[in-house]
């Protein structure tokens, strides 16, 4: 009998290591598609059959008027448009995969500490306030004006929501997440006052951008969000096995050997660093952060070495899909992509919580 168990242990380890590799597997496929879709569905009619052409005109530099249009149309709009898609849907995803670890709560999102409230706030002050108090500032950094300041907010939130709730050595989970919503709100109530005071022109340009869309890609942006992409990949491989220590209690992942407070602070500043990149080039982008890691776990357990991964890959691809919904559900109009969104997760957001209220997983 003693030698039985460990055999049954074995194959029950090798039958959920087999079925989270075919989720991430599937996941991959499933980014790869979006991309695919992201690259080939547009208003203007060009598809990605035109692709062999473009990157041989791009290669020998000769383009006649046809190819000259479809390579603008693949490669500085649509693949642009792909890239930062991706990354806004797999940032949000990451990191309220990692904020639902750290709360050990499925309900838990990055817009629960104020880093998007914060990002949003600073990215409304520079463009309510471009040609006045903030015109040193725009004209100091051009383009890149509103996507630094909105990162900028969100770490400026971070950074005070830490010093606020650790004056005392200790990240309590529960003061970090009552201080986030005080902080949320304050900063909510700022950029509203500051709409209030907007004239029609700034007011129109601040509801677009609170919405979210990514209309306004770009390969500068890319190339802006690029080291925020590089920098994520290197700490998630240190906050796996910390994470999964934290679902077990900070009491026992302290056992453990895990060093409980200093995960959080990593935790809360990756997730600045990737929520105020993703609000600085997409806008408000909700119910990502939320909903794509709940799923994951439901489908794959706790484990991070799954979760995190899995939830990159199927943000990617949902905010991807969106993104196509939006450009051609009212065509040649387009709708934001924070609409868009909202439509898919409210609804599966509201069950969750019907569910979890109901005593279901």
């Amino acid at each position: 009998m003693t030698s039985v168990l460990p055999i049954h242990r074995q194959a029950r380890a090798g039958a959920r290591a087999a079925s989270a590799s075919q989720l991430v597997a599937l996941a991959a496929v499933t980014l790869a598609v979006a991309a695919v879709l992201s690259l080939s569905i547009g208003s203007t009619g060009i598809t990605l059959s035109a692709l062999p052409r473009v990157l041989t005109a791009t290669i020998t530099g000769q383009a006649d008027a046809a190819t000259a249009r479809e390579q603008l149309v693949l490669l500085d709009i649509r693949l642009p448009r792909l890239l930062l898609g991706a990354f806004v849907g797999a940032a949000l995803a990451v990191c309220g995969a990692m904020m639902q670890g750290m709360f050990r709560n499925p309900l838990a999102d990055p817009g629960l500490v104020g880093v998007s409230s914060g990002a949003a706030l600073a990215a409304v002050a520079t463009i309510a306030l471009g040609n006045g108090l903030a015109a040193p500032w725009a004209r100091a950094f051009g383009v890149y004006a509103l996507p630094f300041s909105a990162f900028c907010g969100g770490l400026a939130a971070t950074t005070l929501l830490v010093a606020i709730v650790g004056r005392q050595g200790q990240l309590t989970t529960s003061t970090l997440l009552l201080a986030g919503i005080a902080l949320g709100a304050f900063s909510s109530a700022l950029t509203g006052l500051i709409a209030f005071a907007s004239d029609d022109r700034e007011l129109r340009d601040l509801t677009l951008w609170m919405l979210g869309s990514l209309s306004g890609a770009s390969l500068p942006k890319v190339m802006a969000v690029l080291p925020f992409v590089l920098s994520i990949g290197l700490v998630l491989p240190r906050l796996i096995r910390a994470l999964n220590g934290l679902l077990l209690g900070e009491a026992e992942a302290f056992h453990l050997g895990i060093d409980v407070e200093a995960t959080k602070r990593l935790v809360i500043v990756t997730t600045a660093a990737g929520v105020g990149a993703a609000v600085a080039v997409a806008g408000v982008v909700g119910f990502v952060g939320i909903v794509v890691p709940h799923l994951v776990r439901l489908l794959a357990g706790p484990d991070h070495r799954v979760v995190l991964p899995t939830s990159a890959l199927l943000g990617g691809s949902l905010v991807l899909i969106g993104d196509v919904v939006a450009r051609m559900a009212l065509r040649p109009a387009e709708l934001p992509l924070g609409v868009v969104m909202a439509l898919i997760g409210a609804p599966v957001f509201l069950h969750m919580v019907v569910r979890r209220g109901s005593g279901g997983a």
